[in-house]
């Protein structure tokens, strides 16, 4: 898209030197004033004078100041004439329309709402990002932020509201943006054991999503002139509705693993104990009470309460 901004080369005049020819002038059209007076009113000096004094006042309306990372739209009846970036007090064509934004950078900190993801989970999702205006042409004409900003306040709260109108059409567009993105993948990986690809899911995906996030909110804020420097996803979880279902499954996944972890060590125990028991010739086993003796490790080394030991007195050749 064409970059329609362009640096105001108009003409201006440092403000403190305008306040000295501003001063000239309400001095010249006193001094006609008087001189008028003097010759009986009939001399030319009064209309010079009136126009001093008319244009003293006039040229009030082109003084204005601004501040670091601030910028001033001229606009020259419907026209536009450049963006004004220069800091400190200055004095322009004061038919210019001077339309102030700011160039700092602001933050939105959206709240969670409710999506659905790949798979058709609702999920909670929010983001906080961080946005600043970045071409002033597009974001006074091809949006229309004026009408949005429309209020009787001038100075800075015009400005302000100005700025609010951007955000809000920002915060629109970052929650279609965050719609998009979070429809693109799964929650979490319902099957982890079964995917060998291990595929990208909002949980796991970390910079790689809020890389995709950012791409999307810069390609649809780009016709409003707005750059996004950092978008994050802050909030992700379960819509309340599955929440407590996805909890129990999340549960039952722990424990499958523990118990399989429990399982691998307690058979790793088990083989250890035979091959003592054997390789020091404590008791010679057959296979029946080698079995039995599997088995009860294994219930004992599993299971979830304290075992109760058994002495037995008998002999372990007696059948």
């Amino acid at each position: 898209m064409e970059n329609k901004e362009f640096i105001y080369k108009g003409a201006r005049l440092n403000g403190f030197l305008a306040i000295l020819v501003n001063l000239f002038f309400i001095a010249l059209a006193i001094y006609l004033t008087a001189m008028a007076q003097k010759l009986g009113g009939s001399s030319l000096l009064m209309p010079v004078a009136i126009f001093s004094f008319i244009w003293s006042l006039v040229m009030l309306g082109g003084y204005f100041s601004q501040e670091p990372n601030e910028v001033r739209v001229m606009v020259f009846f419907g026209k536009y004439k450049g963006t004004f970036k220069d800091t400190g007090f200055f004095w322009v064509n004061p038919f210019l329309s001077k339309k102030r934004l700011s160039l700092r950078a602001r933050n939105i900190d959206a709240e969670p709402i409710k999506v659905n993801d790949k798979i058709g989970n609702p999920v909670l999702i929010g983001m906080v990002l961080v946005w600043k205006l970045k071409d002033t042409y597009k974001a006074m004409f091809e949006i229309d932020a004026q009408t949005m900003a429309q209020t009787s306040a001038t100075g800075v709260n015009q400005v302000s509201s100005r700025m609010n109108a951007f955000e809000k059409f920002v915060r629109i567009q970052s929650d279609a943006a965050l719609r998009q993105v979070a429809g693109l993948y799964a929650y979490d990986n319902m099957n982890e054991e079964n995917n060998s690809n291990k595929e990208m899911t909002l949980r796991s995906g970390g910079e790689e999503i809020n890389e995709q996030l950012e791409q999307k909110l810069n390609e649809r804020l780009a016709m409003a002139g707005i750059e996004i420097i950092e978008a994050r996803i802050n909030y992700l979880a379960y819509a309340p509705e599955i929440a407590a279902v996805m909890l129990k499954r999340q549960q039952a996944t722990a424990i499958i693993a523990a118990k399989e972890k429990i399982v691998e060590g307690a058979v790793s125990m088990v083989k250890m104990a035979l091959e003592h028991l054997e390789n020091d010739g404590i008791v010679e086993l057959d296979k029946e009470k080698r079995a039995a003796m599997v088995s009860n490790l294994l219930v004992v080394l599993c299971s979830d309460k304290d075992s109760q030991p058994i002495i037995n007195t008998g002999s372990l050749n007696q059948r």
